[in-house]
């Protein structure tokens, strides 16, 4: 039984931290982009629902890829 949750508790924290990287990379780049045309970025409705959308598809294609296996 410990093995059970020795496996999901690094399932967990892997998770963790490929979701801290890549949103330090998004911040990353949308400051690089700011400064590069020095002006504030600004997120309108239109851009958080791309967003999100796009959470939604990569999210759909991990669950695919295990049920798969």
């Amino acid at each position: 039984m410990s093995s059970k949750i020795d496996w999901k508790k690094q399932t967990y924290l892997i998770g963790a931290l490929a979701g801290l990287a890549i949103g330090v990379l998004a911040a990353l780049i949308i400051v690089q982009r700011s400064d590069k045309d020095e002006v504030q970025p600004k997120l309108n409705a239109g851009d958080g629902v791309k967003i999100g959308l796009g959470v939604l598809g990569v999210l759909r294609l991990i669950s695919d890829m295990i049920s798969h296996r």
